[in-house]
């Protein structure tokens, strides 16, 4: 960032730090793990730390809604609000059963939504969502923040992936997607299908526009834009860990289209960096929102400048001069011609409404029978679920209540009472877990004796592999305070407990968290029972709490 940058923003970034300051003073909805927006008129990256993967976004008025890939987790679809691209906040879920039903019943690991696209045509929001295994699906709302229609298939097809709409000045409608080479035998591709006006199907064949084979290998998640009479294609290539920012541009938009790397990681630690989705402000300002991959912490959101050379894009710095732009690490704030207070997404619950916090999300289409949460009773309860018949882990588990890693450090703490209704020892469990394909838990458990704690941990979990009980010590009570720090760079967690909320003793071995298929690891609670014993158990949860 220039010292003229600075120097022009001054009075900008004093108007911001009064009301950052206002805002942290008032609201108590701010995060205590991270926050982007600085108050003194610039921001870092990345804008939310956390994993909201193959994000798109769209501005609408003065209003930005992004949404991101949400795989077999429940409700899907995460509509994020945001009025400077730097403050957001989680207000809505677009799918709240993912189709087929039956099928997304039980966990689906890496299944279900992969990377979507939004986009706003005549008073509608609409999102495109593949399913690798079904096809793309298209769900529309007249409010994004309101109720969202049940999917359409637009596109069936086993191996698509990547949708993007697009509506020419003629009426035209089209459809850019990429190929999974696990179910389509075939990567490395981009394809242009045309739809019928409403967008509602595809019409005929598609026609591959861009084959990225030789130079491009990966290449995916393609986003339709239309800048001066160009038809621009942006879309990663080389890996989600790996790769760079490739755009394609064409008079025709079905080519043949011109290539240009215009971002990469260059000399940063942000790796990647990868699929995102382009945005103007209401002062003409380029922006590009796009993830970069930090293995147990998910896929986070960073927000980089774009500045146009001769038609094409440059994303980041381009501190070399060779064309390329690289991530910034920190910078002056998108001119969205206001000042906004801070905002985050919620990751605390206090349970003392009758619904879930926007960050809960179930591994699986939920039921309304694994929890409870009446109004001012002051407690979630989580019913003592059956455990599927054949599961030696909980990797098949469903009725998993789990939010997102929120920040690089941070401290989780819930206080849960356990009752088992039936003395049936040790085959009903309550706790705080870390899930990924390896987990760790602290669970409440009871025996003939009493109640204990217990550290447990799995490695390989996606493989079938039994859990091990590490730690084991008694309670005097049925209440226990648990709580996990996790610690940046590694994501080590250490586990400890407490009987009083004051005196927490540390428990079991260091774990360091995995991410889970495609999504990082999550943070959350649970109960469960073993299928065999007697209906009857729970949990009650007081509040869960991150800082």
């Amino acid at each position: 960032m220039s010292l003229s940058i600075l120097v022009k923003s001054t009075f900008k970034a004093a108007l911001f730090l009064l009301i950052a300051q206002i805002s942290f003073g008032q609201s108590k909805f701010i995060s205590k793990t991270w926050v982007s927006d600085q108050g003194d008129g610039t921001y870092k990256n990345p804008v939310l730390h956390a994993d909201y993967s193959d994000p798109d976004a769209i501005r609408v008025g003065d209003d930005y809604y992004l949404t991101a890939s949400s795989f077999n987790c429940i409700p899907g679809l995460p509509i994020l609000h945001s009025k400077d691209l730097v403050n957001w906040k989680l207000i809505n879920y677009a799918l709240k059963k993912q189709e087929p039903e039956e099928l997304y019943s039980s966990p689906q690991h890496g299944k279900g939504v992969w990377a979507p696209s939004i986009i706003f045509y005549k008073g509608e929001y609409r999102i495109y969502y593949p399913d690798p295994d079904f096809g793309v699906f298209m769900v529309k709302a007249k409010d994004p923040a309101g109720d969202w229609e049940k999917p359409v298939l637009v596109l069936p097809g086993k191996g698509i992936i990547d949708p993007s709409s697009f509506w020419d000045e003629d009426g035209k409608a089209y459809l850019a997607i990429a190929w999974a080479g696990s179910r389509a035998g075939v990567n490395s591709l981009l394809t242009v299908f045309p739809m019928n006006a409403d967008g509602t199907k595809v019409t005929a064949e598609g026609t591959h526009v861009f084959d990225g084979h030789k130079n491009h290998h990966t290449v995916e998640g393609p986003k339709f834009y239309k800048r001066n009479g160009y038809y621009y294609l942006f879309a990663p290539a080389g890996g989600v860990a790996t790769g760079w920012q490739l755009v394609l541009r064409s008079k025709n938009i079905y080519g043949p289209y011109e290539e240009q790397v215009v971002m990469d990681q260059g000399k940063t630690n942000i790796n990647g960096p990868h699929q995102g989705a382009l945005l103007q402000t209401q002062t003409k300002e380029d922006w590009f929102l796009h993830f970069q991959d930090k293995g147990p912490y998910g896929r986070v959101l960073h927000l980089q400048p774009v500045k146009w050379v001769n038609n094409w894009p440059v994303i980041g710095e381009d501190l070399d001069g060779d064309g390329k732009g690289e991530p910034v690490h920190s910078h002056v704030k998108p001119n969205v011609a206001k000042v906004y207070p801070v905002s985050t997404p919620p990751e605390n619950d206090e349970f003392n409404g009758d619904k879930l916090g926007l960050q809960w999300q179930w591994h699986a289409n939920s039921r309304l029978q694994w929890s409870a949460q009446i109004r001012n009773s002051g407690h979630l309860r989580l019913f003592a679920f059956s455990t599927p018949k054949d599961a030696v882990n909980l990797w098949p588990v469903p009725n998993l209540l789990l939010q997102k890693f929120p920040a690089p450090d941070f401290t989780a703490t819930t206080k849960v009472t356990f009752t088992t209704e039936w003395d049936v020892w040790q085959t009903k469990k309550a706790g705080l877990l870390i899930m990924g394909n390896d987990y760790a838990y602290l669970s409440v458990t009871k025996n003939e004796k009493g109640y204990q704690v217990n550290q447990v941990v799995c490695k390989n979990a996606l493989e079938g592999q039994t859990e091990t009980v590490v730690e084991t010590r008694s309670l005097e009570t049925a209440t226990v305070y648990m709580r996990v720090q996790v610690k940046a760079p590694l994501a080590e967690c250490q586990f400890s407990y407490s009987e009083d909320g004051v005196n927490f003793k540390p428990i079991g071995v260091i774990f360091k968290a995995v991410q889970d298929k495609w999504i990082g690891a999550k943070i959350g609670i649970f109960s469960t029972s073993s299928p065999e014993v007697r209906t009857g158990g729970y949990a009650d949860f007081d509040w869960f709490r991150l800082q």
